[in-house]
């Protein structure tokens, strides 16, 4: 998995430094989402591997998949992907955009882990206080982990922030063996 992460990240990165230059970084984000899931389509990778097909023809056949016309370099990436037989980064190379404009918007990931299901008010209310927090915009998911008994356990980056039950019963045994 390194490797395509290699391969893919300086196509990300061009992409990213022409969605800054013409301000199109939400547009950019929705055409490598769509593009993505054409990569990642089971047929369109059989395609893609398919050594009897030229870079043209697999070029053409996903540009015909979008269903609209293509913006801006958005042909111009699909050819090279796949004139250098990169199609199958695509998905990849969504990911590391959407990693490049997190960071460029100030924006973090977080992992939310809870006990029970959180409603939309809990949720919300949760991230505002995460947000003060770490003095970050967070964009969170939310895992329900059972095992946790109570409470949430937190994500964010390299940092864990563990008010479960579980994880306090773990804090107590470790300080009663030691």
């Amino acid at each position: 998995m390194a490797e395509l992460v290699t391969i893919a990240r300086p196509y990300a990165e061009a992409v990213f430094r022409m969605a800054i230059e013409s301000s199109t970084l939400s547009a950019w984000s929705d055409r490598l989402t769509l593009l993505s899931a054409i990569a990642r389509d089971d047929q369109m990778r059989s395609c893609i591997g398919n050594p009897e097909l030229s870079a043209r023809q697999k070029s053409e056949l996903f540009k015909s998949l979008v269903g609209r016309a293509l913006e801006g370099g958005e042909a111009n990436l699909i050819d090279v992907l796949a004139a250098n037989e990169r199609l199958s980064a695509l998905p990849e190379i969504a990911s590391l955009f959407e990693g490049l404009r997190a960071a460029q918007e100030g924006v973090k990931e977080a992992t939310i882990y809870s006990a029970f299901p959180l409603d939309d008010a809990q949720r919300k209310a949760l991230i505002a206080d995460l947000e003060a927090r770490f003095k970050t915009r967070l964009t969170a998911e939310v895992v329900v982990d059972q095992s946790l008994i109570g409470g949430v356990k937190i994500v964010v980056g390299d940092q864990v922030l563990d008010t479960s039950v579980r994880g306090k019963l773990e804090s107590l045994r470790l300080a009663l063996t030691n």
